[in-house]
């Protein structure tokens, strides 16, 4: 290989370690030690509830619910809130040109449940986190839950705090006093927070702050989603519950969920998991496969469709269920290696939420989020591009 490439090989490596510190950056970011950004790097795969101190990025805010630190490839997933999106696109500003509740309207389009779109509180969201992160150098990063390190689509999950006046203030809990965004409960309650959420909640809308301003322009179904929202959040802190000190009660989404179902290999588990694909077999099972990360869903197998039909599984993809069964592992002669699932032999394996709206399987958010998780991969591609022509050409004599 020759000089040039192993220096791009090189480079590349780096940054996609490093991703900011090696695509560039301000010299005061580009100064921090090599090793003690891996080090923090490593701190946050390990489990725990701190995460530690990192240094904000030099365009930190993304939106009112997305930053950056230095040293991270991809974005935080900030936890407990969820802010209106920004406009990102000329089509989206021209139709929101033609009046506020047409546009609405339209970016529903058939979808029961209630859509992502972008508004103007959106953008009044990511004004209020470029205001409250000015002059912020480093922020605190903790977690939820010791074991939920990372959401589906691969960001960390995170409270982000920024020291104010001396104490450490909660940047997502202000987000919701201020009305920029509801207390979010899609995916749980807030464990450390949840008294803390509804308070701020409760002033904000007795204010009638941002969201919940009728003058403004937002989304008009907060009645609905928190009723949605919330009847997921109660039927995940029933099963949390019920698992207190149940060694075979687990959680597919903790970073040790794979490892545990192996533990219990040929044995009875009782398995929280959001329905994700679901493959109908002609000749064969079906398979619903239950949200992981990308590329590690958890099978659910059906030999009988009679099973499945009146297990009532399949009108919920995108919510939660528990199933409980025997974990056993097949082949994947495919992929060529051996795989866990769980047989689904009687429908009363499986629990739904009855409290959960009927939406029929639409899964609007995780639309929005794979576009946003794609746009963030073809930045980095495009910066790492850039960077290895520089070196090519820096190498030629």
């Amino acid at each position: 290989m020759s000089l040039s490439g192993k220096a791009a090989v090189a480079l590349l490596a780096a940054a996609l370690v490093l991703g900011p510190l090696a695509c560039g950056g301000s010299k005061r970011v580009r100064r921090l030690q090599r090793q003690e950004i891996q080090q923090r790097l490593r701190r946050l795969e390990t489990p725990g509830l701190v995460i530690g101190e990192f240094t904000l990025d030099d365009h930190a805010v993304v939106d009112g619910d997305t930053i950056r630190v230095a040293g991270l490839r991809t974005t935080l997933r900030l936890l407990a809130i969820d802010t209106e999106e920004t406009f990102k696109s000329e089509a989206d500003r021209r139709l929101y040109e033609m009046g506020f509740d047409k546009y609405l309207q339209a970016k529903q389009g058939p979808s029961p449940r209630p859509v992502k779109a972008a508004t103007p509180l959106g953008e009044a969201a990511k004004h209020f986190a470029e205001k409250f992160f000015a002059g912020v150098r480093t922020v605190r990063l903790e977690r939820d839950h010791p074991k939920d390190i990372r959401g589906r689509y691969g960001r960390y999950l995170a409270y982000v705090f920024a020291r104010k006046q001396g104490r450490w203030v909660n940047y997502n809990l202000e987000c919701v006093r201020a009305g920029m965004s509801p207390y979010f409960t899609k995916y749980s309650y807030s464990r450390r927070f949840h008294d803390q959420f509804v308070a701020a909640q409760r002033q904000a809308q007795q204010a009638r702050r941002g969201i919940w301003d009728p003058r403004r322009e937002h989304y008009r179904d907060y009645p609905e989603r928190l009723e949605w929202w919330n009847a997921r959040a109660e039927f995940i802190w029933r099963f949390e519950q019920e698992a207190m000190g149940r060694d075979n009660y687990i959680t597919l989404t903790h970073w040790d969920a794979v490892r545990r179902l192996e533990r219990h290999l040929d044995r009875e588990v009782v398995l929280l998991g959001l329905v994700g694909e679901i493959k109908l077999g002609d000749k064969g099972p079906t398979k619903v496969m239950l949200s992981r990360r990308i590329g590690s869903d958890f099978p659910l197998v059906f030999f009988d469709k009679d099973v499945f039909g009146s297990s009532g599984i399949g009108g919920y993809r995108g919510e939660f269920v528990i199933v409980r069964g025997i974990v056993s592992k097949w082949h994947n002669r495919w992929r060529h290696r051996d795989e866990l699932q769980i047989v689904v032999n009687t429908p009363g394996q499986i629990t739904v939420s009855k409290m959960v709206p009927n939406y029929s399987g639409w899964d609007t958010e995780g639309e929005v989020e794979r576009a946003e998780v794609e746009a963030e991969r073809q930045h980095w591609r495009e910066l790492l591009q850039q960077q290895q022509d520089k070196v090519e050409q820096e190498a030629q004599p």
